[in-house]
């Protein structure tokens, strides 16, 4: 559930950059990177960051390094991103790369510091402007032409849907700040600004460069008596953005750290303004990259021991929390998420939540497939093929009934008739063939199973291979002729037609002709009743499995042709099995 905004918030040193349709979050030791594929499928590469040293650590410097490295870093996490969102498309040489990324800063260069210097120096011939003045001009016209650019560009669709992924990111540092669990639902209600956000960080940089460029200007003409050239003027410019970088740094970090209030929100206000161009509200499938690409920051800053990853590889405990979060909120058992996983990990259940092995796109594909199947109501047991039914493992798909514990109560009570004989047995309406493969592997019996489904037979010869089982297919009693059994064992549909579209939507996927019992679910009782005694030898044995309200019914149509009649409870006390005997 959603928790209550806390006055005070978490210290989180988590800091993050929008991506080509994803995010990068990086924090104090680990970095990650989380895309959404075309597939619709979140990719990830987590790995650790070396440390900065000393020199990150001093004021000014570490700015400088700040900034430096966040050029060097998120353009190459750009660049990894586009290959995982457009895999397709042909990607750029190192030399082209290189190239345009030279062009990109001749042009940031040419807008933001020639035009602006080209600006005031034209305004100079007609207005006697000192160096102050002028400098702050040219601060000036450098930040009206930096927010025209962002209105821009935010007005074209992918610039526009990475500042979306953008809104993500905050958000989602937001919400771990505030206190709340870190899930969609939450990060959502968050603000789509930060106070660290690197757009906050660039205005400060263009103030302060009006200060420091001033002061330059100062120094070089009034103190040195010296009138530089516009280009050498320019080069001492370049060679102070380092500086420029350092003291905005320290700014963005110190108004971070204050606490709220009116007072400190003066100067936040202008960046946070600025922030409206480059965040937008994100949807929710990018609010789910950031909290992937946070959480798994969050949990390598953690734990020294929580291993790195390439794109297209997933941990399976990661896995095992995507999935528990997806059945919570379809209310399914997570148990079921646990078999999945179990199932195409061949890990055991109870070391899942804790496993940190690698599992490759091709198999977590397979584990998503199978829980989406499962989110849709397609029982688990259709989805991995498989039931364990009485210590052995049983093939189902959706031309059977998947077996049920109800029934295992119906074997046990068969295996300890049939004891050490010989006996001829009959499954009736055997299905998946579950109760003829338990009967014929715990006992010496010859077991006959039929069924009137062939879909279901062939399912049934699966089970029974290599057990003495024949397979017949037969609409009830029809085609067994004048066979004779010492045991007929039953579990016949005796579900009530009208109330089929009230059972589970699990239940609904099951072939209903194995499941309506007519109207009153007794159609198949009263063959049953009426005709086994000429297929049952001398004081052959009748079971039948029933429901739980059937017990008298069934009961009065068996008093005709059968005595000993036997009702036995299950686990849950409810009546479940019938055993009686043929008359003589």
């Amino acid at each position: 559930m959603k928790k209550e905004k806390k006055e005070k918030k978490k210290v989180c040193r988590i800091g993050g950059q929008a991506l080509i349709e994803g995010v990068m979050m990086q924090g104090a030791t680990s970095i990650a990177l989380s895309v959404r594929s075309p597939d619709g499928k979140i990719v990830t590469e987590a790995k650790r960051r070396k440390g900065t040293g000393v020199w990150g650590k001093i004021p000014l410097i570490r700015g400088m390094i700040s900034f430096v490295s966040s050029l060097i870093t998120g353009t190459k996490c750009i660049m990894k991103s586009s290959q995982q969102a457009f895999p397709e498309e042909e990607t750029p040489s190192t030399a082209a790369t290189v190239i345009s990324g030279i062009l990109g800063v001749v042009i940031a260069i040419a807008a933001f510091m020639l035009l602006p210097g080209w600006i005031a120096d034209f305004m100079q011939q007609w207005l006697n402007l000192n160096v102050l003045l002028k400098s702050l001009i040219e601060g000036v016209i450098r930040i009206v032409i930096f927010v025209l650019y962002l209105l821009l560009i935010s007005r074209m669709k992918d610039i526009r849907r990475t500042f979306m992924y953008h809104g993500a990111e905050h958000r989602t540092i937001n919400c771990y700040e505030h206190g709340m669990d870190v899930e969609v639902k939450n990060v959502q209600t968050c603000s789509t600004r930060h106070n660290r956000c690197g757009t906050t960080f660039l205005f400060f940089v263009m103030i302060i460069s009006i200060l420091v460029f001033a002061l330059v200007n100062w120094l070089v003409e009034i103190i040195l008596g010296y009138n530089p050239g516009k280009w050498v003027l320019m080069g001492v410019r370049l060679l102070c953005l380092p500086l420029v970088a350092g003291i905005s740094y320290e700014l963005l970090r110190f108004l971070a750290l204050l606490p709220d209030n009116k007072f400190v929100d003066i100067f936040r206000a202008p960046g946070l303004g600025l922030q409206r161009l480059t965040t937008y509200p994100p949807q929710d499938e990018m609010a789910e990259v950031a909290i992937t690409a946070f959480e798994a920051v969050l949990k390598m800053d953690a734990d020294p021991s929580y291993p790195e990853r390439e794109f297209g590889e997933y941990l399976v405990c990661e896995t095992v929390s995507e999935l528990y979060k997806k059945f919570d909120r379809a209310g399914i058992d997570r148990a079921d998420a646990d078999w999945i996983i179990a199932y195409f990990t061949s890990i055991k259940r109870s070391e899942l939540q804790s496993s940190f092995k690698k599992i490759d796109k091709s198999t977590y594909l397979n584990i998503c497939d199978a829980a989406d199947k499962r989110l849709e109501g397609t029982p688990l047991d259709y989805i991995l093929g498989e039931s364990d039914f009485y210590g052995i493992k049983i093939k189902v798909n959706q031309n059977v009934l998947i077996p049920r514990p109800e029934t295992e109560l119906l074997c046990e009570q068969a295996i300890k008739i049939i004891g050490n004989s010989n006996a001829r047995v009959l499954d009736l309406c055997t299905g998946s063939g579950c109760i003829a493969a338990v009967v014929a592997s715990k006992t010496n019996a010859s077991v006959t199973a039929s069924d009137v489904s062939e879909k279901a037979l062939a399912v049934a010869r699966e089970n029974c291979q290599g057990l003495n089982v024949e397979c017949v297919q037969s609409d009830m009693f029809g085609k067994l002729f004048a066979r004779i059994f010492d045991v007929i064992i039953s579990n016949p549909p005796y579900i009530r037609s009208g109330d089929l579209d009230s059972l589970q939507k699990e239940v609904q996927r099951e072939p209903l002709t194995a499941l309506d019992g007519g109207e009153d679910g007794l159609k198949f009782y009263r063959e049953i009743a009426e005709k086994s005694p000429v297929f049952l030898a001398e004081n052959g044995v009748l079971l039948l499995e029933i429901g739980f309200d059937q017990a008298s019914e069934v009961s009065a149509l068996l008093s005709v042709n059968f005595t000993d009649v036997q009702v036995i409870k299950d686990l849950e006390g409810n009546d479940r099995i019938i055993i009686a005997r043929k008359k003589n």
